[in-house]
């Protein structure tokens, strides 16, 4: 089948490039290997900031009496990280529906592009199919760089992917890199409760952001005794 615009990957990058697309009137079609939404949605930006948000509950707990409430509480962290889960799962079929509304064909699948206008999409059964678009919007995001004194195997060495999701609380963890992804990861793990050490080949930490914000996030993670 011939369409107008095929996207490739469907993180909030393409999906609402689709949705628009569709709404021009345009015949639009999305390729996503995984699952709607992408990274972002699924393992990036939205379940991080649902972790983030049971990190701060439990700090305010920890400092109620600070506004003359008596509260107490432990962090469940099994069911933190179900919460999270569940969010990236609803925002998943939220994108679901929206591909629905605005009658653009979902495709599951790995894009390669093969020619002008072609896309191969092979599926997960191996299967291949060609899709043609005369207009193909290249939005497949970004993946985590693996070091190569450091491979990931999962259980000693994991990535954010693993980091998510882990069935029990590591006790203590190191966190190599300091943006902003690394910094979220160790805020959220010493609010729960895991001794966390963040290393960082730069001066200073989130070293792409203004010097000024980076001397104040190294002073709130000191206080926090995240070293």
């Amino acid at each position: 089948m011939v369409y107008d615009v095929v996207v490739l990957g469907s993180g909030p990058g393409g999906y609402v490039a689709a949705i628009r697309a569709s709404q021009l009137g345009l015949k639009t079609a999305i390729i996503e290997k995984e699952s709607l939404g992408g990274i972002c949605l699924n393992w990036g930006c939205i379940p991080t900031k649902a972790l983030l948000k049971s990190a701060q509950v439990v700090n305010d707990i920890k400092h109620s009496e600070e506004y003359g409430i008596e509260a107490q509480g432990k962090p469940n962290f099994e069911a933190i990280v179900k919460r999270s889960r569940g969010v990236a799962e609803k925002m998943s079929k939220g994108v679901q529906f929206l591909m629905r509304k605005n009658k653009i064909d979902v495709v599951m699948g790995y894009g390669t592009l093969k020619a002008k206008g072609k896309v191969e999409v092979k599926a997960a059964d191996g299967k291949t199919q060609i899709m043609e678009g005369k207009h193909i919007i290249v939005a497949t995001g970004g993946r985590s760089r693996e070091l190569p004194a450091m491979k990931i195997d999962g259980k000693k060495i994991i990535g954010y992917r693993e980091a998510m999701s882990l069935p029990l609380q590591p006790k203590s963890m190191i966190i190599v890199g300091s943006g902003a992804i690394g910094i979220e990861f160790g805020y959220f793990y010493n609010s729960v409760g895991t001794k966390v050490t963040v290393v960082e080949f730069m001066p200073r930490i989130v070293p792409v952001e203004d010097e000024d914000i980076s001397k104040e996030l190294e002073k709130n993670m000191k206080n926090r005794a995240l070293t």
